[in-house]
């Protein structure tokens, strides 16, 4: 008998200015070596697992994702997200908002947190430079499939 399990990640953002113009950017992510070691410790770990993750940060950083990575390269704002699975799937989602007047700036890079700052990392991903400006607001949601 042979099993495996793969995780696959992907990010979509949606930046819709104040014009009502819509950008989406989508891209695979990867899950960086702690976000593997919160995997494990969330399921063995009894007395001290680690907290939920529950927040996307974005950021300006360009340096190329790897593996060893512990932060974004440069956050510029956190935010709570929505935790969605349907029992039976092998799917499950992180989303949240970064409505006009926050995360204002050149954003490239985003992840999912275990915490409103510092905390642990499950991935990262960079892409091409969404400029968000004041008025516009930013949807980000990571959706992780298992197989």
């Amino acid at each position: 008998m042979n099993d495996t399990l793969k995780m696959h990640g992907a990010m979509e953002a949606v930046l819709v200015r104040a014009n009502g113009d819509v950008e989406v950017i989508r891209k695979d992510n990867i899950i960086v070596d702690v976000g593997f070691d919160f995997i494990a410790d969330a399921i063995g770990k009894v007395a001290s697992r680690p907290n939920v993750m529950g927040y996307i940060a974005v950021g300006t950083g360009s340096t190329a994702p790897a593996t060893s990575q512990t932060a974004l390269v440069t956050e510029l704002a956190r935010a709570a997200a929505t935790y969605s699975h349907t029992t039976g799937t092998k799917t499950f989602t992180f989303t949240t908002t970064f409505a006009a007047g926050t995360a204002t700036g050149a954003i490239q890079e985003a992840g999912v947190f275990n915490a409103s700052s510092s905390g642990i990392i499950f991935d990262r991903v960079t892409f091409s430079v969404v400029n968000k400006g004041a008025d516009d607001s930013l949807t980000i949601t990571f959706t992780f499939t298992m197989s």
